[in-house]
């Protein structure tokens, strides 16, 4: 037996409930792990709340991230004893995912654990921080230096923008933090961010062409705020767009990109292939001070976390929470 969230869908409507389940329970997949952290997502949080239709199948064990440690294989990568990572690929949405005690999945979807972290911290990064590292791969590919000029980070206090924060400023990039919590300015600084912006400044609708301030964007949010950073990326600047936390409209015009050579990178987490998600993870243990991850991680009980997706959708969450299943 073994403890896992489950959300189940009945005529009168969602529930979420912690249970005690059987192995058989567990979907088919060529590899079995005993799962040490998860995490909770804005995805995680869409799922628990029932706020937005994640969920394809019921019922579902919801948690886009695990870590753990395979206890049975019969994929040719990977082999009882291995610590993997797992990022996305609909788990928690399609297939049963991380906020539970054991896990069956595909062997592709797996990557190893870096050695640079331990598996709570690799939890601390989760999806958010691989995006994140994402979002900067894409930046510097495509040519974004830091003497160009500052990177716009919106969603600041998120874990998407707490990691890119972090990833950024190891980089020698100077950061200007996008955030609604005014209050967590020394979080922010402490995490590399040079200047500090409000939210509100981005929310509304702008011109199409503003004045230009930021040589790079990594966005979270969308809508009008991703509008506004295109309008003020200088020219010849990138923005890397990862998420929807204002809405997944986009009411801009062709005028940046024409007129000032911006280009719009859009950044998919969830079936990036696996070339991209190594290097992704290769780029944290690189750039990111393990350090970091304790002023962005929290730690809770797996039988807090129908809770914490609640807080989390509310916006009363700043930085990451890490789930551990078996407290």
């Amino acid at each position: 037996m073994f403890s896992a969230i489950v959300i189940d869908k009945t005529d009168e409507g969602q529930t979420v409930t912690l249970q005690q389940l059987d192995e058989s329970a567990l979907p088919e997949g060529d590899v079995a792990i005993d799962v040490a952290f998860s995490t909770l997502n804005f995805k995680d949080g869409l799922a628990v709340t029932g706020a937005s239709p994640v969920v394809r199948k019921f019922p579902m064990v919801p948690g886009i991230d695990l870590v753990g440690t395979v206890t049975q294989s019969s994929h040719a990568d990977w082999k009882a004893g291995d610590t993997v990572v797992l990022n996305g690929w609909g788990v928690g949405e399609g297939h049963w995912g991380g906020l539970s005690q054991k896990a069956r999945l595909k062997g592709d979807w797996l990557v190893p654990l870096p050695a640079a972290f331990t598996p709570k911290q690799a939890m601390a990064i989760g999806t958010a921080g691989y995006t994140a590292a994402l979002c900067v791969d894409a930046l510097v590919d495509w040519g974004v230096t830091p003497d160009q000029g500052e990177i716009l980070v919106t969603g600041a206090t998120g874990g998407v923008g707490s990691v890119a924060i972090a990833i950024l400023k190891k980089l020698g990039y100077s950061v200007a933090a996008l955030t609604g919590k005014p209050g967590e300015a020394d979080y922010l600084k402490a995490l590399g961010a040079e200047t500090i912006i409000d939210r509100a400044e981005l929310a509304e609708k702008g011109k199409p062409l503003q004045k230009e301030r930021w040589a790079g964007v990594v966005d979270t949010a969308g809508s009008h705020t991703l509008a506004n950073a295109i309008a003020q990326t200088r020219y010849g600047g990138a923005v890397a767009a990862c998420g929807l936390a204002q809405g997944f409209d986009l009411p801009s015009t062709v005028m940046p990109f024409i007129l000032r050579g911006v280009s719009l990178l859009g950044i998919d987490s969830v079936m990036a292939p696996k070339a991209k998600r190594l290097k992704a993870w290769d780029r944290l243990a690189k750039d990111l001070d393990p350090a970091a991850l304790d002023t962005i991680g929290q730690t809770i009980g797996l039988g807090d976390a129908i809770e914490a997706a609640r807080k989390f959708m509310s916006g009363e969450v700043t930085g990451r929470y890490i789930v551990d299943v078996n407290a």
